[in-house]
């Protein structure tokens, strides 16, 4: 017959045991990818793209809703058909002005749908209808949650 101090003493060891072999095995659940990069925008103007302003790199017709990549990102983090949202964190340089487009970008799920010039890297540009409202955008951090990574299977 076994002791009640016997018990206790062996107890803890095997539900340490128990607790070690499960561990493996369970897995929070992984939350979105979060990336904070460097934002600028652009328009439709020719000065601005190639000679097709109006149709991105994947042949896509440009509306509010569409963000080119830098390459770097296009090979890897942000893939074409990717999903986004967006959050403003301020001027690139100094973060003042926080939030202040967080209006426009709030109920916006982005999509990967152009390229931006190669020299660019770690950027993102959103693209806007008008190039007053692109100038005013300047260069911004922002918070891009991935939503969907590349393109709907």
């Amino acid at each position: 017959m076994m002791t009640r101090s016997r018990w206790t003493s062996i107890f803890p060891a095997a539900l340490l045991l128990v607790a070690v072999v499960f561990s493996g095995m369970v897995r929070a659940a992984p939350g979105p990818k979060v990336l904070v990069l460097k934002a600028t925008a652009y328009t439709s103007s020719v000065w601005e793209t190639d000679s097709t302003p109006f149709i991105t790199s994947t042949g896509a017709r440009t509306r509010f809703g569409i963000i080119a990549v830098s390459r770097d990102l296009l090979k890897g983090a942000l893939p074409y058909g990717s999903l986004v949202r967006i959050q403003d964190l301020g001027t690139w340089g100094y973060g003042r002005g926080v939030g202040s487009y967080n209006a426009m970008l709030a109920n916006v799920v982005f999509v990967v749908e152009d390229t931006m010039n190669p020299v660019k890297r770690q950027q993102v540009d959103i693209w806007l209808p008008d190039q007053a409202m692109a100038l005013q955008w300047g260069v911004r951090k922002a918070r891009l949650t991935i939503l969907r990574y590349g393109p709907a299977r």
